[in-house]
């Protein structure tokens, strides 16, 4: 198999476990105003921001993260949108699995990304 510093291929977890399902995230800030504008890179941190107060409210860290759902709006440029999340987010000891989707668009027409996830505790 293809070996990727990004991504696992895959994850195994045993044992009696915490499962935790996280909603898709997107660059809306606590006062539900969207952050970014047009910038996916802005939009990105924003998704990592929320991402990371989910996780600290469930009790979890990145590295619990096995599964990430990444949906991105076609032809919006991929690769710094992910660098800005990981940047702003941080990469965990493990990478989890990741699934990238292009999508015609999102809940809210100004939405350029939507990160959900699965962690394991």
């Amino acid at each position: 198999m293809h070996r990727n510093p990004a991504f696992s291929q895959a994850v195994v977890a045993t044992g009696m476990a915490r499962t935790i399902f996280i909603g898709g995230q997107n660059a809306v800030d606590g006062s539900g105003a969207i952050v970014g504008g047009d910038d996916i890179e802005a939009q990105a941190a924003q998704v990592a921001r929320n991402f990371r107060r989910v996780l600290a409210a469930v009790g979890v860290t990145v590295d619990d993260v096995v599964r990430w759902n990444v949906h991105v709006v076609t032809g919006r440029p991929l690769r710094s949108a992910m660098q800005a999340f990981l940047g702003e987010l941080g990469m965990p000891a493990s990478p989890p699995t990741v699934t990238v989707l292009q999508v015609a668009g999102l809940a809210h027409p100004e939405f350029l990304l939507e990160v959900d996830a699965i962690a394991v505790q």
